[in-house]
């Protein structure tokens, strides 16, 4: 007998996934609202501030329709970037700069002290466009 996969067993009880059947009009609003995010996220016009809430907004939309695809919804925001390795076959050079991303927007959220850089916002961009592909791909 196989092991369960990875999503099955984060959706087990008091797990950080809920299985939930694919809802295609919602799969497509997260699509449509994550790839406009992220075209907007590369206006060079924009404050960097506001650059990065659009490309860390479009990459969360964008994961949270890859997992929706899966028949799962995530319990915490976090979790949609994490299991990019089992939704979209991505790995960590992808995840990782989401994760960061996820704690440098937690630190301005709660806590006021958003501190990116040109540097980070292209990163981010770059690995929102890798989510954005692999849902077109699939």
């Amino acid at each position: 007998m196989s092991p369960p996969h990875p999503l099955e067993s984060l959706s087990r009880p008091g797990g950080s996934l809920k299985p939930e059947p694919p809802d295609a009009a919602e799969i497509a609003g997260l699509l449509h609202t994550g790839r406009a995010r992220l075209m907007d996220a590369g206006n060079t016009t924009l404050a960097l501030e506001s650059r990065f809430d659009l490309a860390y907004n479009a990459a969360h939309a964008l994961c949270l329709a890859a997992l929706g695809a899966k028949g799962h919804r995530a319990g915490n925001r976090y979790i949609v970037f994490q299991v990019l390795p089992h939704t979209l076959g991505l790995g960590p050079e992808v995840w990782r700069v989401l994760d960061l991303c996820h704690n440098k927007r937690n630190l301005g959220e709660y806590e006021g002290l958003l501190e990116v850089d040109e540097r980070l916002v292209k990163d981010l961009i770059w690995a929102a466009q890798r989510v954005a592909d692999a849902l077109a791909a699939a």
